[in-house]
Formats: structure tokens, sequence, C-alpha cells
């Protein structure tokens, strides 16, 4: 009777080799094709981050911020109001930090030792590099004689904490469902929450009158420059450290 184990480390072999084939496969075009446009995607982010921060730090605010803020708040719904704390709770302290620290643990005990720790160092570079750049932009949140001010935060604004910690370490967790679970309902689930979430947490913040609209789109980009950082750091740290370790855990009874 064969050994369950040996047909599962059978099975993660196989599916190893049917994936680095089908890269193989790959014209050379192609390939470049795709690198350029990355590439191409990745330095128009920073130049447009680089361009926005020079406007912030310059200009003392932009009239398009409060039209947007005053449309997403003209919104009369108890339900959308709901939602949108909803969708930033997780962003505040503490249940941000213990969120983190449960994820990566789950990701630890699953086998995805690696994983977990480029989870951990993700939110804490976010983290850092949020606080950097609010203190060295020193904008000021939007007031309670312009729009709504649902909670006076008393930190900075530019660019948003919320905004940047779910691009990147929300992000990233998108990143390692889609590429490492095969296609199921609980995949399914996991890519729509994380991924409405990142989509959602912009909307949120504007809508609660805690950021302007420039403070969410400088942290949708910067924190899109750590996701793929993070991703890359991935990628670099699995093929030199993590060789033997399992690609992720799956029933292949169900299969």
């Amino acid at each position: 009777m064969p050994d369950p184990s040996t047909e599962k480390s059978v099975g993660k072999i196989k599916d190893a080799a049917q994936q680095a084939a089908k890269a193989e496969t790959t014209s050379p075009a192609t390939r470049w094709y795709r690198t350029a446009l990355f590439r191409i995607a990745l330095f128009l982010a920073i130049g447009v981050f680089a361009m926005l921060t020079f406007l912030v730090e310059t200009t003392p605010s932009f009239p398009v911020d409060l039209q947007i803020t005053l449309a997403i708040q003209s919104i009369d719904s108890s339900y959308f109001e709901g939602l949108m704390r909803l969708v930033s709770w997780p962003g505040f302290l503490p249940q941000s930090i213990l969120i983190t620290l449960l994820i990566a643990f789950i990701l630890y005990i699953s086998g995805l030792h690696w994983e977990s720790v480029t989870a951990l160092l993700t939110a804490i570079v976010s983290g850092l590099t949020n606080e950097l750049v609010k203190s060295l932009i020193q904008r000021p949140r939007p007031t309670v004689d312009l729009v709504d001010v649902f909670a006076v935060l008393k930190s900075y604004s530019f660019p948003s904490g919320h905004v940047m910690f779910y691009v990147s370490f929300f992000g990233f967790i998108w990143y390692l469902a889609y590429t490492l679970l095969k296609q199921s309902w609980i995949r399914s689930l996991l890519l729509g929450f994380f991924g409405g979430l990142i989509l959602l947490v912009g909307v949120s913040r504007i809508y609660l009158g805690q950021h302007w609209a420039s403070d969410v789109l400088g942290a949708y980009l910067l924190g899109s420059l750590i996701l793929v950082g993070s991703i890359l750091f991935h990628q670099w740290g699995k093929k030199r450290f993590f060789l033997h370790q399992p690609v992720a855990p799956h029933d292949t009874e169900k299969e």
C-alpha cells in the first residue's frame, strides 16, 4: 500500500515541474514584453509618487481633494457608513498588529515559513516607511471646518497609513493565495476578501474625513512599490533558503 506522505511529495514535485515547464515554454519575446511592461509601470509609479509628493509639500491644499471628499460624503446611507467604518477598522492599532501576527502565525504553522517571515517584514517596512514620509512632509489632516471628520487623528496625513498597510501587507497575502492555492472556493473567497479591502480602504479613509484623496493616491503608489519589493524579496529568498519547503498544503483526496 503506497505511503500517503510519499504520494503528496510526488504530487508537489509534479506541480513544481509543470510550473517550471510552463515557464520554459513561454517565448523569449513574450518574456521580454512582460518584463518591459513591468519596468515601465514600476518607473511610472515612482515618477508619479515623486511628483505628487513634491506637489503636496509645496501646495497647502488641492481644491479637487475637497471636491472629492464632499462628493463621497454626500452618500447618505447608514449601510455605507457602516461599511466604511468596518473596512477601516483593521488598519487601526492595536488590531493591525494583532491581525499581522495572526496571519503570519497561520502561514508559519501551515509550513510556509519564508512566506511568514516576508509577510512580517512587509508590514514592518510599510509602517516605518509611512511614518518616515509623514514626518518629512508633515501634511495636516482634513479639518472639521471643511469636511465631516468622524474621529480626529493627531498624526500627519500624507500618505495614508491604512492604504499603505492594506496594499503592501494584504496585497502580499493576496499574492500568496493567488500563486500558492489551487482553484477552489476558499481561494476565490480569500482573493475577493483581501482584494475588496484593498479597493475599498481608500474610499473609506476619504469618507471618514481622515485623509484627502491625494493622501490615498500617494499611499496606493508607495504601497504598491513596497508590495513589488516584497514579492521580489520573497522569490529571491525562496530559491536560496527554502528549496525543499512545501509549496502549500492541500488535500489530495479532493482532487
